[in-house]
């Protein structure tokens, strides 16, 4: 792994769509979560995990918002940067913007609507220490066709199908993911998918292909906030700790 330390990328973008009325006014991820905005949940997580330097990326029309939201980064304890994703072209293509600000070294990829309990220390170090490849995180869900979901040969996982009409197990990879720092150079081979978009899932597929990518379950609680009744949700989940 490269010498360089690992840095976080927070992916808040995307229209909100599933959320309206809500986001006519703000983008999905400063949509109330317990206490306090949603984003700052992923915030707090990879601060509590080591990480020192966080990258923003999100759509234009909100990018103020968010900016008067996080601000510097000082108040959790990091310093915060920020990148502006033009148009909808996918999450791959979002994490693409991260090129430069992760100078040579590895990340880890949230999506800034997915609140989890577990912390992520144990977890970053068990990647550093694998030192290449990609790392997801898993949880068994009672609807995984929602999802990307795994389809596994023994304890591998030999392919990860986006929201399949069948689905090959019963676990949702998670917008949590890990990647060394040869990430962008997979993004640079991708094709948009039939909806015009650089998918994740492609990239995964891409580290499993090459036999890099390990995983690990969430043993709390998990959710994405994306929907009205994920949201709800996730308020509840947030509330009981």
């Amino acid at each position: 792994m490269s010498g360089q330390p690992i840095r976080g990328v927070i992916l808040a973008g995307g229209t909100g769509s599933r959320l309206l009325p809500l986001t006519r006014v703000t983008n999905k991820h400063l949509l109330p979560v317990g206490s306090e905005p949603m984003i700052f949940h992923a915030v707090r997580k990879l601060v509590d995990a080591g990480l020192e330097h966080l990258l923003v990326v999100t759509g234009v029309e909100h990018m103020g918002h968010v900016v008067g939201a996080l601000g510097s980064g000082r108040e959790f304890g990091c310093e915060i940067t920020y990148r502006v994703q033009d148009e909808a072209g996918g999450i791959a293509q979002a994490l693409g913007l991260a090129r430069d600000f992760a100078s040579g070294g590895p990340v880890v990829v949230l999506l800034g609507d997915n609140l989890f309990q577990d912390r992520l220390d144990g977890e970053v170090r068990r990647f550093l220490e694998g030192g290449h490849g990609a790392r997801v995180l898993l949880k068994e869900v009672a609807n995984p066709k929602r999802f990307g979901v795994p389809k596994f040969a023994g304890d591998r996982i030999v392919r990860i199908v986006e929201k399949p009409d069948i689905a090959p197990s019963n676990y949702a990879v998670t917008g949590l993911y890990f990647y060394a720092a040869d990430v962008f150079d997979v993004i640079d081979t991708l094709v948009p998918s039939a909806r015009g978009e650089l998918e994740i899932t492609d990239v995964n597929n891409a580290y499993i292909a090459q036999g890099t990518l390990t995983w690990s379950v969430l043993e709390g609680w998990w959710t994405d906030a994306g929907t009205h009744e994920s949201l709800a949700r996730a308020n509840r989940l947030v509330r009981q700790g």
